[in-house]
């Protein structure tokens, strides 16, 4: 009797827990499942708007043929080789700086070199748009100091938009990578350090062989999320550019090629489901780049 008691009391408790839990995951497969294996169908069709047709594998051939796709690929694929190494190893380094116990304001400068991930990004791109233009603050800067004779076309030319849109990234997303390492070098042990002091081990020595393989485990983690976010790079693009990508699609990435393909031309979503596979494929390879060159060879 007292089994079958706690036997129907567990059956009671587990149908409560479904039922409980039955709306959240209600909206996952509507607003997440659903739509990964929808836009898997859709990769295999071609057409305009809802006018569709099986294409089999034609969006994949396709894809090598359609220049603008080429020069998505190969802009997103600049700006992740080039800004996630620069901004992983400036937070690594911000980090280290601001863990010190004798820096003063330590939490006002842990404050303001957060506070770019939690603005607004029209607010931000605004400023960006303002202070890099022809006559902007930053030309007026770089020409009052003699580093340049005439001002620089940020927004103009393709080569300096590239380095605008970096320059945003960096800015915004480093003070984000800087607070993961600033909790774990917190909570290394600080003896582990002043022994090697003793021993007279530099300061570049114990950072290089202490506190980056220490590190490792969160190290890995913020490179990974990071070549996510860099791979699927669209807001920064859309507001600098006004979702054009210019100039001359010098700085349209593959997620902002994805939303012109669905929006701003003639909606073609079966090609536009394709080229979100090539995200998917660029991600899962480069995570298990990322991981095999991070695992433990002891």
């Amino acid at each position: 009797m007292a089994l079958a008691k706690t036997g129907g009391l567990k059956r009671y408790y587990d149908v409560n827990g479904w039922l409980f839990i039955a709306p959240a995951l209600a909206l996952i497969g509507i607003f997440l499942i659903y739509p990964i294996f929808r836009s898997l169908f859709l990769s295999f069709y071609s057409g305009k708007g809802m006018m569709l047709k099986f294409a089999g594998f034609g969006n994949i051939t396709r894809l090598s043929n359609d220049p603008v796709f080429l020069k998505a690929l190969i802009n997103t694929t600049t700006f992740f080789v080039i800004q996630v190494p620069i901004m992983i190893v400036l937070a690594l380094m911000l980090a280290s700086l601001l863990n010190t116990d004798k820096l003063k304001f330590a939490g006002f400068f842990r404050t303001a070199i957060f506070l770019p991930c939690v603005a607004s990004l029209v607010a931000y791109s605004v400023l960006f748009k303002s202070m890099f233009s022809v006559d902007g603050v930053i030309n007026q800067a770089l020409m009052a100091v003699g580093l340049i004779g005439t001002p620089i076309g940020w927004l103009t030319e393709p080569f300096w938009a590239k380095v605008l849109v970096i320059l945003a990234i960096t800015w915004r997303w480093t003070g984000y990578n800087m607070i993961f390492y600033l909790a774990a070098l917190q909570n290394i042990d600080k003896s582990i350090y002043e022994a090697a002091r003793i021993d007279g081990v530099p300061a570049w020595a114990r950072f290089v062989h202490l506190t980056i393989p220490m590190l490792k485990p969160v190290i890995l983690f913020t490179t990974i999320i990071s070549t996510i976010g860099t791979i699927q790079l669209f807001d920064e693009v859309y507001n600098l550019t006004e979702g054009k990508g210019g100039p001359a699609d010098a700085t349209i990435t593959l997620s902002l090629y994805i939303y012109n393909l669905t929006f701003r031309f003639m909606p073609s979503f079966g090609y536009a489901a394709t080229i979100s596979y090539v995200i998917v494929l660029m991600v899962a390879v480069l995570s298990f780049l990322q991981f095999y060159a991070a695992r433990d060879r002891s």
